[in-house]
C-alpha cells in the first residue's frame, strides 16, 4: 500500500459542507468544516475535528461552545464568504448575517438551513494537526425546509479536504 492509495481511499468517504460558529466575549468566528459525525444518542452529542491553529479553535477551546451550521446545496454562495480563513480575511463576520444564540451565546448564521448548538464536553488532542471536539446538542433549529439529500456537501461541490 503507497501513501496515494491512502490518500485515493480517504478521498472517497463523503464529507458534509458546513460551518461552524464560535464566540468568546466579543470575538466571533465562522469557518468551514467537513469533519463531523454524531457521537451518542444519550445525550445526543457531536464530535468535529479542527485545525488547532484556527482561529476558531481558540475561540470554542475559551468559551466552551458552538454552533453547527447546515447549509442546503442551493445555498453554496451563501456559505462562500466564510471559506477564507481570518488572516486572509479578517471583516468576514462583518459581511455575514447572523444572531447570538440565547443558549450558548454563539452566533447562528442567518442564510443555513438549520443548526446545532453545542456545549464542548471534551476536547480530545488526538496527535495530529486537528484535534476532536465533542458538543452536547443544547438546541437546534430549521431555517430552510431540507432533507438529507439536500444538504450541501463536498461531493456537490466537487471540493476535497481528505487525504
Amino acid at each position: 500500500m503507497t501513501e496515494d492509495t491512502v490518500k485515493k481511499v480517504l478521498k472517497r468517504l463523503p464529507y458534509g459542507f458546513y460551518s461552524v460558529t464560535s464566540r468568546n466575549s466579543n470575538e466571533v468566528n465562522a469557518m468551514v468544516l467537513n469533519w463531523m459525525t454524531q457521537v451518542s444518542f444519550e445525550p445526543r452529542m457531536l464530535a468535529i475535528a479542527v485545525q488547532k491553529t484556527s482561529y476558531s479553535y481558540k475561540l470554542i477551546q475559551e468559551s466552551k461552545v458552538f454552533v453547527l451550521n447546515i447549509f442546503n446545496q442551493e445555498d453554496f454562495e451563501l456559505i462562500k464568504p466564510i471559506t477564507k480563513g481570518r488572516s486572509k480575511n479578517p471583516d468576514k463576520m462583518e459581511e455575514i448575517k447572523y444572531s447570538l444564540d440565547s443558549v450558548t451565546g454563539a452566533p447562528l448564521l442567518e442564510d443555513a438551513a438549520a443548526y446545532l448548538e453545542c456545549k464542548v464536553v471534551n476536547i480530545q488532542d488526538v496527535g495530529g494537526d486537528h484535534n476532536i471536539i465533542v458538543g452536547e446538542v443544547v438546541g437546534a433549529g430549521i431555517n430552510k425546509a431540507g432533507e438529507v439529500e439536500n444538504t450541501l456537501s463536498l461531493t456537490k461541490i466537487g471540493w476535497s479536504y481528505a487525504g
